[in-house]
């Protein structure tokens, strides 16, 4: 049988002050099924996002949610008053209140349970970014959406984030909608790339669209010459079903330290 469709979208066009923003944009994301959208700044990454979580409508176009949708959603930044002391544990039952038990199986799920008592002002960024994805997982959600989700967080940190998120697909059977603006960031930890400059310039496995022409105009030869040695030190492959099989551990340094030179080169 077919993936379950979690949400989808054909069609959408908006604009803003009469400027377009999308035309014509497809997307689709399934259950276990790790979706990716990047694209420059301005290209409508925000606003797609946005209309998928139907927060605002678009002019044209249709969206298809699977009835009763649990979405986990994972902001790319939040505001916290720095002279108001908020303990993780207080920040997670924001909005949805909780038992200590099943706050500290969210933050053991992230490899956070250290911080539950701490001030969220006092943890690192790398905390912070676990602590957001603790929030979501609270609600169960079928659907994970993840917006920048290694924002402020080190080479050897994004990767370990990437990681685990691959380990909660693969535990939970989510679909998950990243959005990122690097596709260094994500070529591990993808099965489907979608590339937005207001349209959708190209779409499939992440060293397809790395070699796409529209990719290279946006991003340079440069960019996908590193994409194409990054992809040469690989550390797993696909099945036929799309889920991740990993080689060996012995290729992780390699393509961690691969992946530190084409971002910082």
């Amino acid at each position: 049988m077919p993936p379950e469709l979690l949400i989808g979208a054909s069609g959408l066009d908006k604009g803003f002050g009469g400027r377009s923003i999308l035309a014509g944009v497809d997307i689709a994301v399934h259950r276990g099924e790790i979706v990716t959208l990047i694209g420059p700044n301005g290209a409508g990454k925000t606003t797609l996002l946005r209309i998928l979580l139907g927060l605002i409508k678009p002019e044209h176009g249709v969206v298809d949610r699977k009835p009763g949708l649990r979405l986990g959603y994972m902001p790319q930044r939040v505001e916290i008053d720095p002279l108001l002391p908020l303990p993780v544990r207080r920040f997670l039952e924001l909005g949805k209140p909780a038992g200590r038990a099943a706050l500290l199986a969210a933050l053991e799920e992230v490899k956070a349970a250290h911080v539950i008592d701490q001030p969220v002002q006092a943890i690192s960024g790398g905390e912070l970014r676990r602590v957001l994805l603790a929030r979501a997982l609270l609600r169960a959600p079928e659907l994970l959406v993840l917006d920048e989700p290694v924002q402020g967080v080190d080479v050897i940190g994004q990767g370990d984030l990437f990681r685990l998120i691959v380990a909660i697909r693969e535990k939970r059977g989510c679909g998950v909608l990243m959005v990122s603006h690097d596709l260094h960031l994500v070529m591990a930890a993808t099965d489907t790339v979608l590339c937005l400059n207001k349209h959708v310039c190209c779409t499939g496995r992440p060293e397809t669209v790395s070699r796409h022409p529209e990719y290279i105009a946006l991003f340079g030869a440069r960019d996908a010459d590193a994409l194409a040695l990054y992809t040469h030190h690989h550390d797993h492959v696909h099945d036929a079903e799309g889920r991740v099989v990993h080689l060996h551990e012995g290729h992780d340094h390699a393509h961690d330290h691969a992946h530190g030179d084409h971002r910082h080169g």
